[in-house]
């Protein structure tokens, strides 16, 4: 088979394994279950505020509780879940518990796919009991050489579980990587799955630790681990092997993703954006049922077209309203352009007055 050229620079010899497949509709939560991993893989990309702390996070925002987790998940209609860390495996209670949470609440049909650098029949039978559908094995490096001495090939056997290997396309590890898929797929894996290296707040050391270079100023991409993953490619076309690039996960899936929650919790006044993203006005003030009342009283607003958000201290309203009074109003006003997940995180802010 001839490798497939997708957008953004993806490719692959064959079919998507299924978890991929809802992450690129954007219709799969990602739930953080620790980020405490003991692998310690030079290149892991995880953020500071969650390498090493046993914290969760569903999506973009920090979960407390069962509740939030499930609150995030309906936000965006989720037809799935990734699991994730740091490793799930060094919480293995909490990770089954959630699994078991998310089929109970959303049915067997809700798809639950799973990373771990821990390749253990125990404990890929009970997270299979739990009802995960789907594995993701991240071999260390040092274990790339010598996968016929884990459980990997007892795990395919024994377990009903979609099997397959996830790991960064390192620049230069192109014999290495050969030889590790050729042996997964003796052991039985479905698929291989081959990312785009990145650099990150929390390996930025690795750059000059291993000699690697920036791809380019526009991309968090590593130079020559695209050109490495596209040579295993091109010498292994009969077997399902996908490369993500670092370009395919921002630019389609996050933004697939982002489109699918603004859709679900855009409110009347909310202007969605093609890149998923959330324009509304905001006013400034003190009192801010002061400025609601000014708003409704002087200019007819009607309620559904602002809202007094206190957690965040400001009065949300439609901005084609502010745009039109703004100039008139005795508050701070802007327009804004914001992700639409738990943490707002703002893209633009325009001044009206």
């Amino acid at each position: 088979m001839s490798v497939q050229r997708f957008e953004s620079g993806s490719a692959a010899n064959g079919e998507l394994a299924k978890g991929c497949q809802y992450c690129i509709r954007g219709s799969k939560m990602v739930l953080l279950v620790t980020g405490r991993c003991s692998a310690g893989c030079f290149y892991c990309p995880i953020s500071n505020e969650k390498k090493g702390r046993d914290v969760v996070y569903a999506n973009e925002g920090r979960a407390h509780s069962d509740e939030d987790i499930i609150r995030e998940a309906e936000s965006m209609d989720a037809e799935g879940t990734g699991i994730t860390g740091g490793d799930p495996s060094a919480v293995m209670d909490r990770t089954v518990h959630y699994i078991e949470l998310l089929k109970a609440q959303f049915g067997r049909g809700h798809h639950i796919h799973m990373y771990t650098a821990v390749i253990s029949l125990e404990n890929a039978k009970r997270l299979e009991a739990a009802g995960l559908d789907e594995i993701r094995y991240h071999p260390t490096e040092d274990l790339w050489s010598k996968l016929d001495t884990t459980e990997l090939a007892s795990i395919v056997e024994q377990t009903a579980l979609d099997v397959g290997i996830e790991v960064p396309a390192l620049p230069g590890k192109e014999e290495e990587l050969v030889w590790m898929i050729q042996s997964a797929f003796d052991a039985g894996v479905q698929f291989v799955n081959l990312n785009e290296l990145e650099f990150s707040e929390s390996n930025w050391g690795m750059m000059e630790r291993y000699g690697l270079e920036i791809k380019d100023e526009l991309s968090s991409a590593v130079k020559g681990s695209e050109e490495t993953a596209m040579k295993v490619l091109e010498r292994l076309p009969d077997l399902p092997i996908h490369f993500c690039s670092s370009t395919f996960k921002d630019s389609v899936q996050l933004r697939n993703r982002l489109a699918r929650r603004a859709e679900h919790i855009a409110k009347e006044y909310d202007v969605i954006t093609d890149d998923g993203t959330l324009v509304k006005g905001i006013v400034y003030h003190k009192d801010l049922d002061e400025a609601y009342r000014f708003l409704a009283e002087t200019y007819d607003v009607p309620d559904e077209l602002m809202f007094i958000d206190r957690d965040r201290n400001r009065l949300e309203i439609a901005p084609w309203i502010l745009e039109e009074v703004g100039t008139e109003l005795p508050y701070r006003c802007y327009i804004v352009e914001e992700y639409p997940t738990e943490d707002r995180l703002e893209v633009e802010r325009t001044p009206i007055n």
